[in-house]
This record gives C-alpha cells, sequence and structure tokens, in this order.
C-alpha cells in the first residue's frame, strides 16, 4: 500500500505492507498507467493514501479500499468531499463495480495471489487494466510465456501481462526482504476465448495441467502442434494461453462430438 501511515508504536504494522517512500515515485506510477478523467480507479490497499492522492487528480473517480479501521478513518477525513470514495473492506473479497474500472495499486504482498484471483478468475469482472506493485518474482512469473502456468494461462485468455519496472527494497518503508516489481495487465482486445466459456475452460485446462498434457488425441495434438507452433512432445507447460484456447477451441468434448481415443 503506498503512502506512509501515522500509527501509533504500539500499534503492529500489518504483516506484508510496505509502503513507497518518494512522492515522485507514485507520480510516475500513476503518469505511467495511463489514466484519465473518464476512468474510475481503484487503489486497493490504499494505506494513508499516496497513490489516491495522485490518482484523485488525474481519475475521474477513486475507490481507496483499505481493510485497516484506523487507515481508513484517516483516509475518509483526508479525501472527504473529494472524487474518491473510501471502501473499508478486504481486497481479496471485494464485490467489484458494475461498470469498466481499472486498477493502480501497491497491494499487500501477502495477499497478493488472493487479489489476483478475485480479480482475474471471472473474466465477466469489467475489469479493464490494472498497474500492481508486487513481488519481483510474482511479476517475472506472470509476465513470463515460458514455462506457463494453470492461473497465466487461463488468465491469458482475457488479458495481457507485462513486467514494467522493477523497485529495489529501497523504494519502499519498511523494505520488504525482496525486490519489488509493476506488474501491468490489460485486457485483450479480442478474447481468444468468449468469457461466456469460463468455467469451460478452466476445466479443460486444468484436466491438461493434471494430465500434464492437453487431453486430446496423439494424432490430433501432432497434427495441431505443426499449425500452432508446440513441439508433438510438449507438455502443459509448453503451451501459452493462446495455443491451450486453440485446443479448447478444437475440443471434442466442447462441441458434442465424441472424445478421440488416444
Amino acid at each position: 500500500m503506498a503512502g506512509a501511515a501515522r500509527r501509533s508504536r504500539s500499534a503492529p504494522r500489518p504483516h506484508g505492507r510496505h509502503f513507497l517512500r518518494s512522492k515522485r515515485l507514485v507520480e510516475g506510477l500513476v503518469a505511467e498507467a495511463g489514466i484519465g478523467a473518464g476512468d474510475l480507479v481503484l487503489d486497493l490497499g490504499a494505506g494513508a493514501g499516496a497513490l489516491t492522492r495522485e490518482l484523485a487528480r488525474h481519475a475521474g473517480r477513486v475507490w481507496a479500499v483499505e481493510l485497516d479501521a484506523t487507515l481508513a478513518l484517516e483516509l475518509d477525513r483526508r479525501f472527504e468531499g473529494t472524487n474518491v470514495r473510501v471502501v473499508r473492506a478486504d481486497a481479496a473479497r471485494l464485490r467489484w463495480p458494475d461498470e469498466p474500472f481499472k486498477v493502480v495499486a501497491n497491494i499487500p504482498f501477502d495477499r497478493t495471489t488472493a487479489i489476483l484471483r478475485r480479480l482475474l478468475d471471472d473474466p465477466r469482472v469489467p475489469l479493464l487494466a490494472a498497474e500492481l506493485v508486487v513481488q519481483w518474482e510474482v511479476a517475472v512469473k506472470r509476465a513470463a510465456v515460458w514455462p506457463s502456468t494453470l492461473a497465466g494461462v487461463c488468465w491469458g485468455a482475457w488479458y495481457r501481462f507485462e513486467l514494467v519496472r522493477r523497485l529495489p527494497p529501497s523504494a519502499f518503508a519498511p523494505e520488504p526482504a525482496v525486490d519489488a516489481a509493476v506488474l501491468r495487465i490489460e485486457r485483450r482486445r479480442g478474447p481468444v476465448v468468449p468469457e461466456r466459456e469460463h468455467a469451460a475452460y478452466r476445466t479443460f485446462v486444468k484436466r491438461g495441467f493434471a494430465a500434464g498434457r492437453p487431453v486430446v488425441s496423439r494424432l490430433v495434438f501432432k497434427r495441431l502442434g505443426r499449425d500452432l507452433g508446440f513441439a508433438p512432445d510438449a507438455r502443459a507447460s509448453d503451451l501459452d494461453a493462446v495455443q491451450w484456447a486453440a485446443l479448447y477451441r478444437w475440443d471434442p468434448v466442447r462441441r458434442g462430438r465424441r472424445t478421440v481415443e488416444r
């Protein structure tokens, strides 16, 4: 969460929270996110509101989402009468807006996976883009084309991921034990799987990762591999989201046909 919070010495700092030190860095992060006057932007884990303040200068509306009661109260006082709505909630359980929105946030390191799942598992959530400060290893894993992961293949049907920049521990207070990074997530202009089929697609991919390779006949797998650019002995993690989506579109079960015997 961005910004340094004033807390009593006896009050414990929530686990996984590392506040951005520099106002100039915060300004740069918001500028790189390309926020405009027509945007609704969510700051997940707003902390003391450093990112929130900068977002409010550029966005039409801002949700400052903060679970900590003390910090949420401070945010309420600080942004009363502005274009900022303070939401006291767990970002991993938040009910998202019904309208298109963006996210710019320095999310708690120990809640990253839960927040990403909440944000990305259902492509019907009207997320347009996200600029997230996360642990370096998380950003590298999510932005990597290979080896793929179950989550990456599922999310990649609707979103693109990019590792934008590295942030050293010295950029935060207190300093984390690991480097951080800015992870950019953008909705694909054209999804490679229809949004209404997200549950069926996830089932298809999960079945393939459990088996170690997509569950289609070896003959078809070899033939499609030539067309899609993967080896005949490729494992589940060797295929990217576009290749998985192409296999899903062929899947005889989805098309109402008998599964081809291996």
